[in-house]
Protein backbone atom coordinates (compact mmCIF):
# COMPACT_ATOMS: atom_id res chain seq x y z
CA UNK A 1 0.00 0.00 0.00
CA UNK A 2 1.51 3.16 -1.18
CA UNK A 3 1.71 5.83 1.96
CA UNK A 4 -0.81 8.10 0.75
CA UNK A 5 -3.46 5.42 0.40
CA UNK A 6 -2.12 5.24 4.55
CA UNK A 7 -2.94 8.60 4.83
CA UNK A 8 -6.45 8.45 3.39
CA UNK A 9 -7.52 5.68 5.13
CA UNK A 10 -6.91 8.00 8.38
CA UNK A 11 -9.28 11.15 7.14
CA UNK A 12 -11.81 9.18 4.87
CA UNK A 13 -14.23 9.51 7.62
CA UNK A 14 -13.30 13.03 8.26
CA UNK A 15 -13.50 14.31 4.50
CA UNK A 16 -16.61 12.14 4.48
CA UNK A 17 -17.93 14.65 7.26
CA UNK A 18 -16.81 17.64 5.07
CA UNK A 19 -19.15 16.30 2.22
CA UNK A 20 -22.29 17.06 4.67
CA UNK A 21 -21.09 19.93 6.27
CA UNK A 22 -24.20 22.56 6.01
CA UNK A 23 -21.53 25.03 4.38
CA UNK A 24 -20.35 22.60 1.75
CA UNK A 25 -23.65 21.16 0.94
CA UNK A 26 -25.00 24.76 0.64
CA UNK A 27 -22.76 25.33 -1.99
CA UNK A 28 -23.69 22.51 -4.24
CA UNK A 29 -27.23 22.82 -3.66
CA UNK A 30 -26.80 26.62 -4.31
CA UNK A 31 -28.68 27.96 -1.04
CA UNK A 32 -25.32 28.65 0.94
CA UNK A 33 -26.05 32.47 2.25
CA UNK A 34 -23.99 34.76 0.39
CA UNK A 35 -23.02 36.73 3.45
CA UNK A 36 -21.38 33.31 4.85
CA UNK A 37 -19.37 32.91 1.63
CA UNK A 38 -17.88 36.40 1.55
CA UNK A 39 -16.75 35.63 4.90
CA UNK A 40 -15.24 32.45 4.12
CA UNK A 41 -13.62 34.07 1.07
CA UNK A 42 -11.73 37.08 2.90
CA UNK A 43 -10.79 34.35 5.57
CA UNK A 44 -9.64 32.23 2.53
CA UNK A 45 -7.81 34.40 0.63
CA UNK A 46 -5.75 35.27 3.74
CA UNK A 47 -5.82 31.74 4.43
CA UNK A 48 -3.88 31.33 1.00
CA UNK A 49 -1.26 33.88 1.74
CA UNK A 50 0.24 32.24 4.58
CA UNK A 51 -0.72 29.01 2.48
CA UNK A 52 1.60 30.41 -0.49
CA UNK A 53 4.71 30.95 2.07
CA UNK A 54 4.95 27.41 3.36
CA UNK A 55 5.40 26.46 -0.43
CA UNK A 56 8.58 28.58 -0.50
CA UNK A 57 9.64 27.36 2.68
CA UNK A 58 9.54 23.90 0.78
CA UNK A 59 11.09 25.47 -2.14
CA UNK A 60 14.13 26.93 0.05
CA UNK A 61 14.38 23.64 1.76
CA UNK A 62 14.03 21.51 -1.61
CA UNK A 63 17.39 19.55 -2.40
CA UNK A 64 16.97 19.52 -6.14
CA UNK A 65 16.22 21.77 -9.00
CA UNK A 66 13.22 19.35 -10.01
CA UNK A 67 11.61 20.05 -6.64
CA UNK A 68 12.32 23.64 -6.50
CA UNK A 69 10.55 23.98 -9.32
CA UNK A 70 7.71 21.70 -7.94
CA UNK A 71 7.46 24.30 -5.30
CA UNK A 72 7.40 27.01 -7.79
CA UNK A 73 4.92 26.16 -9.70
CA UNK A 74 2.76 25.15 -6.57
CA UNK A 75 3.15 28.57 -5.42
CA UNK A 76 2.31 30.06 -8.95
CA UNK A 77 -0.71 28.08 -8.71
CA UNK A 78 -1.88 29.53 -5.20
CA UNK A 79 -1.26 33.04 -6.37
CA UNK A 80 -2.75 32.82 -9.70
CA UNK A 81 -4.94 29.85 -10.29
CA UNK A 82 -6.54 29.46 -7.33
CA UNK A 83 -7.08 33.38 -5.95
CA UNK A 84 -8.27 33.90 -9.47
CA UNK A 85 -11.67 32.15 -8.44
CA UNK A 86 -12.02 34.49 -5.11
CA UNK A 87 -11.23 37.58 -6.76
CA UNK A 88 -14.05 37.24 -9.40
CA UNK A 89 -16.11 36.31 -5.86
CA UNK A 90 -15.14 39.09 -4.67
CA UNK A 91 -15.30 41.71 -7.00
CA UNK A 92 -19.09 40.51 -6.94
CA UNK A 93 -19.08 41.57 -3.26
CA UNK A 94 -17.08 45.17 -3.83
CA UNK A 95 -14.30 43.87 -2.81
CA UNK A 96 -10.57 44.52 -3.67
CA UNK A 97 -7.48 42.35 -3.13
CA UNK A 98 -6.76 45.26 -1.57
CA UNK A 99 -9.51 45.91 0.07
CA UNK A 100 -9.44 42.39 1.39
CA UNK A 101 -5.81 42.20 2.55
CA UNK A 102 -6.81 44.99 5.10
CA UNK A 103 -9.42 42.39 7.14
CA UNK A 104 -7.84 40.51 10.19
CA UNK A 105 -7.59 36.72 10.47
CA UNK A 106 -9.70 35.26 12.51
CA UNK A 107 -9.04 32.87 14.82
CA UNK A 108 -8.88 29.34 13.25
CA UNK A 109 -7.58 30.92 10.16
CA UNK A 110 -4.29 32.38 12.26
CA UNK A 111 -4.33 29.05 14.27
CA UNK A 112 -4.44 27.04 11.14
CA UNK A 113 -1.55 28.99 8.93
CA UNK A 114 0.58 29.45 12.33
CA UNK A 115 0.70 25.86 12.54
CA UNK A 116 1.27 24.75 8.91
CA UNK A 117 4.05 27.90 9.28
CA UNK A 118 5.56 26.75 12.15
CA UNK A 119 5.19 22.82 11.06
CA UNK A 120 7.19 24.06 7.74
CA UNK A 121 9.84 26.11 9.43
CA UNK A 122 11.14 23.16 12.06
CA UNK A 123 10.30 19.92 9.39
CA UNK A 124 12.10 18.88 6.27
CA UNK A 125 10.03 18.40 2.73
CA UNK A 126 7.95 15.60 4.26
CA UNK A 127 6.86 17.26 7.09
CA UNK A 128 5.70 20.61 4.72
CA UNK A 129 4.15 17.99 2.44
CA UNK A 130 1.94 16.50 5.25
CA UNK A 131 1.17 19.90 6.64
CA UNK A 132 0.11 21.52 2.80
CA UNK A 133 -1.55 18.21 1.08
CA UNK A 134 -4.84 17.69 3.15
CA UNK A 135 -5.88 21.76 1.47
CA UNK A 136 -5.61 20.18 -1.94
CA UNK A 137 -6.25 17.04 -1.45
CA UNK A 138 -9.70 17.38 0.06
CA UNK A 139 -10.63 20.32 -1.88
CA UNK A 140 -10.00 18.24 -5.18
CA UNK A 141 -11.96 15.35 -3.31
CA UNK A 142 -14.99 17.77 -2.35
CA UNK A 143 -14.94 19.60 -5.70
CA UNK A 144 -15.12 16.05 -7.18
CA UNK A 145 -18.11 15.13 -5.09
CA UNK A 146 -19.95 18.05 -5.48
CA UNK A 147 -19.86 18.29 -8.94
CA UNK A 148 -21.05 14.41 -9.77
CA UNK A 149 -23.81 15.16 -7.62
CA UNK A 150 -25.36 18.52 -9.07
CA UNK A 151 -23.57 18.58 -12.09
CA UNK A 152 -27.28 18.81 -13.49
CA UNK A 153 -28.42 21.55 -11.58
CA UNK A 154 -25.49 23.90 -11.87
CA UNK A 155 -26.41 26.40 -14.46
CA UNK A 156 -28.05 28.79 -12.25
CA UNK A 157 -26.11 27.87 -9.04
CA UNK A 158 -24.33 31.12 -8.00
CA UNK A 159 -21.36 28.80 -6.77
CA UNK A 160 -20.51 26.87 -9.77
CA UNK A 161 -17.64 28.42 -10.96
CA UNK A 162 -16.18 27.82 -6.98
CA UNK A 163 -16.85 23.57 -8.07
CA UNK A 164 -15.63 23.90 -11.54
CA UNK A 165 -12.84 25.36 -10.10
CA UNK A 166 -11.89 22.48 -7.81
CA UNK A 167 -13.10 19.28 -9.38
CA UNK A 168 -11.37 20.70 -12.79
CA UNK A 169 -8.88 18.40 -14.29
CA UNK A 170 -6.12 21.08 -13.70
CA UNK A 171 -6.55 20.79 -9.86
CA UNK A 172 -6.86 16.95 -10.01
CA UNK A 173 -3.60 17.12 -11.53
CA UNK A 174 -2.46 19.34 -8.69
CA UNK A 175 -3.51 17.23 -6.29
CA UNK A 176 -2.22 14.08 -8.19
CA UNK A 177 1.12 15.63 -8.45
CA UNK A 178 1.66 16.02 -4.66
CA UNK A 179 -0.11 12.32 -4.37
CA UNK A 180 2.92 11.22 -6.20
CA UNK A 181 5.35 13.41 -4.39
CA UNK A 182 4.50 12.17 -1.38
CA UNK A 183 4.50 8.62 -2.11
CA UNK A 184 8.19 9.13 -3.91
CA UNK A 185 9.49 11.41 -0.52
CA UNK A 186 8.01 8.30 1.32
CA UNK A 187 8.97 5.62 0.05
CA UNK A 188 10.96 3.97 2.50
CA UNK A 189 10.13 5.92 5.80
CA UNK A 190 10.07 3.87 9.20
CA UNK A 191 7.00 3.25 10.52
CA UNK A 192 7.47 5.45 13.62
CA UNK A 193 8.44 8.59 10.98
CA UNK A 194 5.39 7.47 9.23
CA UNK A 195 3.65 7.97 12.42
CA UNK A 196 4.34 11.07 13.37
CA UNK A 197 4.27 12.38 9.22
CA UNK A 198 0.70 11.01 9.74
CA UNK A 199 0.18 13.43 13.10
CA UNK A 200 0.78 16.20 11.06
CA UNK A 201 -1.63 15.36 8.09
CA UNK A 202 -4.23 14.42 10.56
CA UNK A 203 -4.46 17.62 12.26
CA UNK A 204 -4.47 19.66 8.97
CA UNK A 205 -7.33 17.92 8.07
CA UNK A 206 -8.79 18.88 11.50
CA UNK A 207 -8.02 22.73 10.73
CA UNK A 208 -9.93 21.97 7.77
CA UNK A 209 -13.18 20.93 9.30
CA UNK A 210 -12.53 24.10 11.88
CA UNK A 211 -12.27 26.31 8.51
CA UNK A 212 -15.85 25.43 7.28
CA UNK A 213 -17.26 25.55 10.74
CA UNK A 214 -16.11 29.10 11.51
CA UNK A 215 -17.17 29.57 7.98
CA UNK A 216 -20.63 28.67 8.34
CA UNK A 217 -21.30 29.53 11.79
CA UNK A 218 -19.62 33.35 11.57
Amino acid sequence: MKFTDELFEEVKELWDRYLEHPFVKGIGEGTLDKEKFKKYLIQDYLYLKDYAKVFALGLVKAKTMKEMKFYSDSIRGTLEDETQVHTNYLRYFGLSDEAVEKYRCELTTASYTSYMLAIASKGGSKEIAMTIMPCTWSYYYIGKNLYDRYKDTLEDNFYKPWIEEYSSEEFKGCADAWINYIDYLCENISESEKEDLKDIFIKSSLYEMEFWNMAYEG
